[in-house]
């Protein structure tokens, strides 16, 4: 009878060690996969943010470069600045009023596709 209780408190202490380990693995592979996801992501997000920085210097210059040529062409070169102002305040309201919601859950589904990639 004594050699029953002992094997019982040994596989009941062998048990238990296995839940820990399996605890503790799984704990570790959650950690493993929440650094590759953030990896992943945060990696797919740098080189679209060097190119977006260097079409934004582009747009920088090609904006200056119209609205002095407006400015030359309307005789003054306030004229060509609020002209360029103007355009991409049209653009800014469509872009608000028509397409907010387009833009919101197509950048909501790529991150959501990322994130269960």
């Amino acid at each position: 009878m004594p050699e029953t209780t002992e094997n019982f408190k040994d596989s009941i202490e062998t048990l238990l060690e296995s839940a820990t380990d399996y605890g503790k693995t799984s704990l570790d592979l959650i950690k493993l996969k929440t650094i590759d996801k953030t990896s992943d992501a945060i990696s797919s997000i740098i080189p679209s943010l060097i190119v977006l920085m260097i079409l934004m210097v582009f747009l920088l210059f090609l904006n200056l470069g119209v609205a002095l040529y407006l400015g030359e062409i309307l005789e003054n070169i306030i004229y060509g600045f609020l002209a360029v102002a103007a355009f991409y305040g049209v653009i800014g309201l469509i872009v608000r009023f028509l397409m907010r919601n387009r833009i919101k859950r197509k950048i909501y589904n790529y991150i959501i596709k990322q994130a269960l990639k």
